[in-house]
């Protein structure tokens, strides 16, 4: 799982067989985690971070 970003504690990552799912990343931090759809991008599920966190990664997505 390739990390292509580290950003104010998220780790961006990809799995690079995952079938035929749409383009998407994924984001952890210590025990959390979401998975975002890239195009548009938007949250495909997240667990254990606050909305605010969210909209947080979903802002450094759009903009990287």
């Amino acid at each position: 799982m390739p990390t292509v970003l580290h950003v104010k504690g998220y780790r961006f990552f990809f799995f690079s067989l995952e079938g035929k799912e749409p383009p998407h990343i994924h984001v952890e931090q210590a025990e959390r985690y979401a998975k975002l759809w890239l195009a548009p991008v938007s949250i495909a599920r997240a667990k254990g971070f606050r909305n605010n966190e969210l909209t947080e990664i979903l802002q450094i997505v759009q903009n990287n």
